[in-house]
Formats: C-alpha cells, structure tokens, sequence
C-alpha cells in the first residue's frame, strides 16, 4: 500500500478554485519549482484479506429501500464477496447481484433481486481529504451501482457527494453534489465520457479532492468535473464542511436508470437481457482498493 501522494495538478486547480485577491511577481525562470506536499494516508482498505473488514464498514440490510430500485440489500457472501480478479492489485471486493426471486423485504414489497451495500458511517467519517478507489464495471445495462459519500443527519440537508454513478452505459459515469436546494435533479450533475479504446468496464480511479471550498472529480488523475462554494450557494445552502462517510453499493434498476434507458419492463429501469446475465451470473462491480488521503495544506481549515 502506498503511504503518501503527491497532486501538484491538483494543487494548481485548488488555486483556480480558490481564486487569488492579488497576484505575486513571478518567480526568475531559472527558480526550481517547488516540492508538492506528500499525503498521509488516514484510512485505506485494500481488500486483500479475503473477509469483509466490519471494524471498517457496516452492512446494509434488506430493511433499507429508496428509488424504486429492484433489489434488496443483504448481508450475505452470495452479494458481499472478495476473489482475486485481473487487473487488480491483490485481492478485490466483489458486490455481486442475485436473482432471488419472491425476497420478502418487510417494506410491502417484495424483491426478485439480492445485492450488497456497505458504509463507513460511525467507524470513518471524513471532513476534507482526497477521497478514491479503483473499481470495474459490469457491460450491463440498468444496473446502478455507485462509490459516494453521505452526511450523517437527514437527507439532503448534510449533503451527499457522487464520486462516480453507473448505469450501465459502459461509455461514460456521472458525479453529482445534492443538498437542499439541489437535490434529487441537482443541477450540480457531470457526465464524464471515457476516450476511445477504454471505457468503464476497464479499472479506473475515481476520486474527489474535498477541500473547504470546492469538490475537484478526477477519472484517472485527470480533472473532470469542479464544483466551488458560490456554484453551489446559487441553489442552496453548502452543505460540505460536515462529516461524511463512504459508501460503496450495487443498485439495481430503479429512477436513475429508468431516467437514462426508458426500460419499464420486466423490471424498472431493467432490461431482460441483464437479468439474463445476473442470472448467469456475470454481471458485478468490482473494487481494487479504497484510500482517503489527508488534505492539502491551507485548503481543508480557514
């Protein structure tokens, strides 16, 4: 695992973000360029150990439900999983869904799909940092598995930050900030496309810089999407100096896929084809790792 990061491009466009009152003369040409700030790391779960750490994460249970999504969350190995998987660093978490039909949710409604979701919430929590994971994709449409963060109160007013969403269309992800004022079709909302020759069903990084100021998204190292306080102070109050927690989970179907390909049926949001694959099973997300690095100086407190 490695200790330390270092983001002088990120550095650069906390500046832009951040603004300047007054410009410094510039430096003689022949000045080297000063060192970037390393990063500590203050949580990392490589998920190498073969079990789900539970000192780190919490798991969801079938009692939770939102979005009309098709599947019921359980704590189960047939939806939690870990396996060495190519391409990945050592071992992989694997968030697998299952077809299950006639699932009994408690919730007035039953369920013909299992799936997993865990949570940091009460084991790490996170007020700035540099927050990533390196995950892959299923070629599946409808499914709508996420890496993302949520305050601890109700929901919007401590805010929620989408590291990366997927429904299915393996060409591009999205990201969004939801808050009061700008939740549910937030209008703080990015559709990042892959360049050709990858997409993501490949391993990509996907990370937010979190400062007191400005969310930065990256795929890859690469800047996609920036979000500044007055961006998000044109809608609602800014709701991203509270603690947050991490969740990784695999949805299925439900308002944003339904949203994005229009499937009504047989499931919402899901094509036949898909379940096809769920079925056969081939269809998961799969995540190399998961790292929150410390802020940068001058950027996480006033």
């Amino acid at each position: 695992m490695r200790l330390a990061i270092t983001r002088p491009a990120i550095a650069a466009a906390l500046l832009l973000a951040g603004g300047c009152a007054s410009a410094q003369p510039p430096a003689p040409q022949s000045a080297a360029p000063p060192l970037p700030p390393e990063r500590a790391v203050v949580f990392a779960d490589e998920f190498d150990g073969g079990v789900l750490d539970r000192a780190k994460w919490n798991v969801v249970g079938m009692d939770f439900w939102v979005n009309n999504e098709q599947q019921a969350y359980v704590d189960s190995p047939d939806t939690i999983q870990f396996a060495r998987v190519d391409g990945a660093e050592d071992g992989a978490l694997v968030l697998r869904p299952v077809y299950r039909p006639g699932v009994d949710t408690r919730k007035d409604r039953k369920a013909d799909f299992i799936a997993g979701r865990i949570h940091s919430a009460g084991k790490a929590e996170f007020t700035y940092g540099r927050i990533e994971a390196r995950i892959k994709m299923p070629d599946a449409e409808g499914v709508w598995p996420a890496f993302w963060m949520l305050g601890g109160g109700a929901w919007p007013d401590t805010g929620e930050i989408d590291i990366m969403e997927y429904v299915g269309e393996k060409d591009w992800i999205g990201v969004a900030l939801h808050g009061p004022g700008y939740s549910g079709e937030t209008p703080l909302v990015n559709k990042f496309t892959f360049d050709p020759g990858t997409d993501a069903t490949d391993w990509h990084t996907y990370a937010v810089e979190w400062t007191r100021d400005a969310l930065l998204f990256e795929v890859d190292g690469r800047l996609t999407y920036r979000v500044t306080r007055p961006m998000v102070e044109n809608y609602g109050n800014w709701r991203f100096d509270n603690p947050k927690h991490l969740i990784l989970n695999f949805a299925l179907g439900g308002a944003y896929p339904f949203k994005t390909g229009g499937i009504a049926k047989p499931y919402n949001g899901v094509p036949q084809a898909t379940v096809d694959q769920i079925k056969a099973g081939k269809v998961a997300m799969y995540v190399d790792w998961v790292r929150v690095y410390a802020p940068l100086p001058d950027t996480a407190a006033p």
